[in-house]
C-alpha cells in the first residue's frame, strides 16, 4: 500500500503538468502524465538524497516535493484556465498495438524475474541471464547501504558512473516494503507503458493515420530481418529450426555464428536492458515535442522538451546523445530557412536547459567513468564481423533496410528532415564508438532505425492505397508484414519460453543470511561470477565482481581480481584483513574457478553458514 501511495504522489503532479499541453488529446495527456510522473519519480528521491543519503525519509520528501508541484500547478489551472482537451482520438490503434504487446512484456517480466522454483531455486530466461545479475546489485546494495551517490558493490570505494537512476527508483520501493522480485518489475511495467505509447503516438502524430502508426509500430517492435532463414528446415531438417526454441541466443535475431546482431527490441533491449527501457520512456516524449516545436512550429513545446532532455544522462547517456544529434540537425534546418531571432529563441530556451540540468550529471558521472580504458574511438561499421558493408545491414534488418531509399524519395520533406537526425545518428555511430563493447553502438542505432520504420511505413501506406481495387494487396500486404516481423515473433516466442536457474536453492539461502546478519556495507570475498547472490540478493559489496561488467563500464580492476585470486588459494588472515574483507564466500562456482585452500579457511575462519556447497567463513 505504501508503494501504491508513493506512486501516486508522483503520477499527480505528472497528470497536471501534461495538461499544460493543452492543444493535446486526453490519451496524449495521459501518455505524458505517465512519462513526467516517471521521471519524478526517479529524479526527486535522487535530489533529495544528495542531502539525507538515500533513505526511507528522502523517499517521502520526495512524494512531499511531488505533491507541492501538484499543488501548485493545480492552482495555476484555478488562475489560467485550461481548454478543455479533445476526445481519445487515436486510442483504437493504441489499444489494438500497445495493450498485447504490454501485457506479452509483464508476462516476460513475470518468467524472468526471480522466478521460485518448487526446490527453492530462483530462475529466468535468456535475455535476462546476462544483464539482470547487475542491476539487481546496483538495487540491493543502494537500498541497503543508502550511500548516495551510490559506489560499486562490484568494485568497492569506486564511484558509480552507469546510469544508475534506472534502477534506483527499484531501490525506492525496496525502501517501501516491496520485495526485491515487486520492486524490480513495478517501475519497468510502468516504464514499458511509456514506451510502448509514446512509439506508437510519435508514429501517429508524424504519419497521419492509425493503419500508417500500427504498420510503423510493428516493424519496430516486432520486427526481426532475414535471419530467421538460416533456420529453415531446409531439406527437411525440422531439428534446426527447433534450435530457436532450445539453444541459447540462437535465434533469427541474435545469432553471432552467422553474424547476425539486429536485435529485436523488446526480447533483447527493452527486458533485459533497464536503462534502455527507462531511457527510451523519456526520449520518445522528447522525440515528440522535437517534432511538434521544431516540424510544426509549435514553439510551446521547447519548455517541456529541455525538461526531458536535461533529466536523459543519468537515465540513459546513449538516448541523451541520440537526442542531440537529431536535435542539431533540425536546428540546422531552422537557420537554413534564415529565420528572425525570435523564431530561435525557444530553440535558445531548449538548449539553456537541457545543456545545464545535463551539465552536472555529465561532468559529475559520465565523463569521469568515460576517461577509463576503451571510450571514445573510431572504429567502422560497430559490429559487422567480415560481411559485406550493405549485406550485412540487408540481412540484420531485412525489409525495412531495403525500402529505405524509395521511402526517402516519396516522403515529405518534414519527414526527411526528422529522418535525416537518424541519418546523421547512423553516420556518426558507423566511425565512432562510445564504449568499450562496439556492440553497444545498438543503443544509438536504433532510434535511426526507429525513424525508418515510421519512414518505410509511409511508403507502405502508400502503396496500399495505389493499390485498392486489387483482389490480392490483401495477400500482399500480409505477405510483406510478415516478411518483416516473422524474425522477431520467433525471437520472442524463444523468450517466452525460456528458463535458467540464475540462483540455486542454498544460494538463496545463503544470501538470505548475509542479509539478515552481516552489516549492510560488509565486504565479501567471492569468485568473479556474474550471478553472484551475495551482491545481486543480499546488496553486499564484493571484492572484484565480473569482468563481464567491469570490463564494459570502463574499470582497472586488475589489482583486486589479483588479490581476490590469490586469497583463494594462498589466503593470509592479514591479505584478508588488509583489504577489508569481512566474510569469505565459497561454493561451487569459486571451486570450479580456484584452487581452493578450504583446509586453511576451515582452521582459522569462523564458519558461520553451510548449506549444500554453500560455505560462509568470518573473518573477524
Amino acid at each position: 500500500m505504501a508503494a501504491l501511495i508513493w506512486t501516486g504522489c508522483f503520477l499527480a503532479p505528472g497528470w497536471l503538468l501534461a495538461r499544460r499541453l493543452s492543444e493535446e488529446n486526453r490519451l496524449l495527456r495521459l501518455w505524458l502524465a505517465l512519462v513526467s510522473g516517471l521521471a519524478l519519480a526517479m529524479w526527486l528521491p535522487a535530489l533529495w538524497a544528495f542531502l539525507l543519503d538515500f533513505t526511507p525519509r528522502a523517499q517521502w520528501l520526495a512524494a512531499l516535493s511531488a505533491l507541492v508541484l501538484a499543488g501548485g500547478l493545480a492552482a495555476a489551472e484555478k488562475r489560467w484556465p485550461l481548454r478543455p482537451a479533445s476526445d481519445w482520438q487515436g486510442w483504437q490503434g493504441a489499444a489494438a498495438c500497445c495493450v498485447p504487446l504490454w501485457l506479452f512484456f509483464c508476462y516476460l517480466l513475470h518468467t524472468h524475474t526471480l522466478l521460485a522454483a518448487a526446490d527453492g531455486s530462483l530462475h529466468t530466461g535468456q535475455s535476462t541471464y546476462g544483464d539482470m545479475a547487475m542491476h539487481l546489485a546496483f538495487i540491493t546494495s543502494l537500498a541497503g547501504q543508502q550511500k548516495f551517490p551510490p559506489l560499486y558493490s562490484l568494485l568497492p570505494d569506486t564511484p558509480l558512473g552507469y546510469p544508475f537512476l534506472c534502477d534506483s527508483i527499484s531501490s525506492s520501493y525496496c525502501q517501501l516494503g516491496l520485495g526485491l522480485r515487486w520492486a524490480y518489475m513495478l517501475p519497468m511495467v510502468w516504464a514499458m507503458a511509456c514506451v510502448l505509447l509514446g512509439g506508437y503516438l510519435l508514429f501517429y502524430r508524424w504519419l497521419k493515420g492509425q493503419g500508417r502508426a500500427a504498420v510503423a509500430y510493428w516493424l519496430f517492435f516486432g520486427g526481426g530481418g532475414f535471419g530467421f532463414l538460416y533456420f529453415l528446415p531446409w531439406g527437411g531438417d525440422w531439428s534446426n529450426f527447433a534450435r530457436i526454441f532450445t539453444a541459447f541466443y540462437e535465434t533469427p535475431t541474435n545469432y553471432v555464428e552467422e553474424n547476425i546482431r539486429w536485435v529485436n527490441p523488446v526480447a533483447d533491449l527493452l527486458v533485459p536492458q533497464r536503462a534502455t527501457l527507462f531511457g527510451w520512456a523519456l526520449l520518445f516524449a522528447c522525440l515528440y515535442l522535437l517534432y511538434r516545436g521544431a516540424l510544426e512550429e509549435k514553439k510551446g513545446y521547447f519548455v517541456p522538451l529541455g525538461l526531458l532532455a536535461g533529466a536523459l544522462p543519468l537515465v540513459h547517456t546513449h538516448s541523451f546523445l541520440a537526442l542531440g544529434i537529431l536535435s542539431a540537425v533540425l536546428l540546422l534546418r531552422a537557420l537554413l530557412a534564415r529565420p528572425g531571432w525570435r523564431k530561435l529563441a525557444p530553440w535558445a530556451v531548449y538548449a539553456v536547459l537541457a545543456v545545464g540540468l545535463a551539465a552536472p550529471q555529465l561532468l559529475g558521472f559520465t565523463f569521469r567513468q568515460t576517461t577509463g580504458e576503451g571510450f571514445l574511438r573510431l572504429g567502422f561499421n560497430w559490429a559487422n564481423e567480415g560481411d559485406n558493408y550493405f549485406w550485412f545491414y540487408i540481412k540484420n534488418i531485412g525489409l525495412v533496410y531495403c525500402l529505405l531509399i524509395p521511402a526517402f524519395v516519396r516522403a515529405d520533406k518534414k519527414s526527411r528532415w526528422f529522418y535525416g537526425g537518424g541519418l546523421a545518428i547512423l553516420a556518426i555511430s558507423e566511425f565512432v564508438i562510445f564504449q568499450p563493447n562496439p556492440y553497444d553502438n545498438n543503443k544509438l542505432l536504433f532510434v535511426w532505425h526507429l525513424l525508418g520504420c515510421g519512414l518505410v511505413a509511409g511508403l507502405l501506406a502508400d502503396v496500399w492505397q495505389r493499390l485498392k481495387g486489387r483482389r490480392w494487396r490483401g495477400i500482399a500486404a500480409a505477405a510483406v508484414l510478415a516478411l518483416g516481423t516473422v524474425g522477431g515473433a520467433l525471437t520472442l516466442a524463444r523468450e517466452a519460453g525460456s528458463d535458467y536457474q540464475l540462483f540455486s536453492a542454498a544460494d538463496t539461502a545463503a544470501a538470505r543470511w548475509l542479509a539478515d546478519n552481516s552489516p549492510a556495507d560488509a565486504r565479501v570475498l567471492t569468485g568473479q561470477q556474474h550471478n553472484n547472490f551475495a551482491a545481486s540478493l543480499a546488496g553486499r559489496n564484493i571484492l572484484c565482481g565480473s569482468p563481464s561488467y567491469l570490463y564494459y563500464h570502463g574499470l582497472d580492476y586488475a589489482a583486486e581480481s589479483a588479490a581476490a585470486a590469490g586469497f583463494y588459494q594462498s589466503p593470509s588472515r592479514e591479505g584478508l584483513e588488509s583489504w577489508g574483507i569481512d566474510y569469505v564466500l565459497v561454493s561451487r562456482q569459486e571451486r570450479a574457478a580456484f584452487a581452493v585452500a578450504e583446509d586453511w579457511f576451515a582452521q582459522n575462519l569462523t564458519l558461520v553458514f553451510q548449506q549444500e556447497d554453500v560455505c560462509i567463513y568470518q573473518v573477524s
